[in-house]
């Protein structure tokens, strides 16, 4: 069930974005392994896992264009479903983020 959110000219429902690793090579220095998933919940307005501050403010734009019905996923992940990616900005040690809505 989506709540939804009225302002004056606009109508957005409430959403979930999991971001999952699904790619990390070298060290991570904050630990991040893959299949770990941080859970952006718009209608609680919190955040359920963790996820260091640099991969977490290069990726909200991503997640904020999702939660919000933008056209940002290029990618299909395994099950066939579009997903968008992002890399954490640290090039020496890549991770990847698979994000996608969910219910």
């Amino acid at each position: 069930m989506n709540a939804v959110l009225t302002t004056e000219n606009h109508q957005h429902h409430m959403v979930r974005v999991k971001a999952t690793v699904i790619s990390q090579e070298g060290h991570c220095a904050a630990g991040h392994n893959v299949g770990d998933e941080i859970i952006f919940d718009w209608d609680t307005h919190e955040i359920e896992g963790r996820l260091c501050l640099h991969a977490l403010y290069s990726v909200m734009p991503k997640i904020y264009g999702l939660a919000m019905g933008g056209d940002v996923a290029f990618a299909e992940a395994e099950d066939g479903t579009m997903v968008a990616r992002h890399a954490c900005p640290d090039g020496y040690n890549p991770l990847i983020l698979e994000l996608r809505l969910i219910e």
